[in-house]
């Protein structure tokens, strides 16, 4: 019988890649049978059109957007401002709106694909916020991240729980990042009632809440809990359901992460530039062994150690494998301080499961934590993650993010006893 107190660690352990266990299991799907990647409500609710040139539209759309279409295999991809694991987007982004110039107070779902939100539930004395803040309304925005977990588990199987957490927390990143662009601040809640909201918005067993980030002016004012069920719509064309995940997610949902005072990052981008970075940001496929400078690595640690907008806490360690950075001498580093000279960029390459890109680009991180909430953890490792994207990018240096290594040999080469919740490659 798992112990309360370290259920997220359980579900984590169970979900362990070994060098045995990859090759027991290869994973190997049949790419006609992949479930849809985009949400649709049906046609006749309402729905506004988003208009790029009206800035709260553009604000909206800018979390979510669609960047690039291609097709690899005979398979479509659109590709969004927010990377995901296998590009198989298991999350959806919901929106509660009130007091805005011109638009209804209500909750709405961003329909990604057709770019415009759909209005599911309109408010009245009610909302989102009994559930999150209890005590305050909020003027403004509310961002809900979800999961619609079988998109990812239909290729991933149990481990896809950490990826659904990871790309939630990525998709923080994303709204963050066009909070900046639209000279917004936000706040991220990670710790509040998501087994009732899941119920009130009518999502069954098929997708379940992960975060919110709130954007606006609060007031002392308690509102009601939604007065009326959302009605169900299922997120993808067929389902199967994990009983694994689901009693994962229900387990980790409730537990409480560490505490911080809330404060803002000082971002100094150039805004321009970094529309640019958000809406050509790609994941790296192939690396050519090429360095990048000191001063560029820095650049991007610095981004790192800005304060997360949040009072919800989980600390992330991460250590850096330097393979080619110029002026600094190739080993394994915890934060900017040497543990251990060498090159490792082969063994790098060995633990992320034989993947070149870890092999070949100029450093590798390796993102550990001791966490209280596992769930929150891994959002805020997927949410730095994001910055890593966009810190890199931003600098015309090549970034990709890696979910799949062997646990426990990274942890012995880290030299560890925290898990180890993700790892990311940079170069060029």
């Amino acid at each position: 019988m798992l112990q309360k107190n370290n259920l997220g660690k359980a579900y984590h352990d169970a979900t362990k890649h070994s060098y045995l266990s990859v090759q027991m299991n290869p994973n190997y799907v049949d790419a006609s049978t992949q479930p849809s990647t985009f949400k649709v409500y049906p046609k006749f609710y309402r729905r506004v059109q988003l208009n790029v040139n009206n800035p709260v539209h553009s604000f909206i759309w800018l979390t979510s957007a669609i960047t690039l279409e291609k097709v690899y295999k005979d398979v479509p991809y659109k590709l969004r401002v927010n990377p995901s694991a296998g590009a198989l987007y298991p999350t959806e982004v919901y929106v509660q709106v009130r007091g805005v110039h011109g638009m209804v107070d209500g909750v709405y779902h961003l329909e990604v694909e057709n770019n415009c939100l759909t209005l599911i539930y309109e408010l009245i004395d009610d909302g989102l916020e009994s559930y999150i803040i209890p005590t305050k309304c909020i003027s403004g925005f509310i961002f809900l991240i979800s999961c619609v977990y079988y998109r990812s588990s239909w290729k991933y199987q149990d481990r896809s729980l950490r990826y659904c957490f990871l790309d939630s927390g990525h998709h923080l990143g994303a709204i963050a990042a066009s909070a900046y662009l639209h000279s917004k601040d936000i706040q991220l809640i990670f710790d509040f009632d998501k087994l009732a909201l899941n119920t009130d918005l009518g999502f069954e067993n098929k997708e379940f809440i992960t975060a919110c980030a709130i954007s606006g002016k609060a007031q002392e004012k308690q509102t009601r809990r939604l007065r009326l069920k959302v009605p169900f719509v299922c997120a993808t064309d067929y389902f199967e359901a994990n009983q694994f995940i689901e009693t994962s997610y229900k387990a980790t949902a409730v537990q409480q992460s560490y505490q911080q005072q809330l404060k803002q990052p000082q971002l100094k981008f150039d805004r321009d530039k970094f529309y640019q970075t958000i809406f050509n940001r790609r994941s790296c496929r192939r690396f050519r062994k090429k360095c990048i400078s000191q001063e560029e690595y820095l650049y991007i640690w610095q981004q790192l150690e800005q304060p997360l907008p949040t009072e919800n806490y989980e600390e992330i360690e991460i250590y850096s494998v330097v393979h080619r950075v110029e002026g600094m001498s190739p080993g394994l580093y915890k934060g900017k301080h040497l543990l251990k000279a060498g090159d490792f960029s082969e063994q790098t390459g060995y633990l992320c499961i034989n993947q070149a890109i870890a092999r070949d680009c100029a450093v590798t991180l390796f993102f550990v934590s001791d966490y209280k909430s596992y769930q929150t953890a891994m959002q805020i490792a997927g949410f730095i993650g994001q910055r890593v994207y966009l810190g890199s990018n931003y600098m015309a240096i090549q970034c990709s993010a890696i979910g799949a290594y062997y646990d426990d040999e990274t942890q012995r080469f880290l030299e560890t006893t925290k898990d180890v919740l993700y790892a990311m490659a940079i170069g060029n």
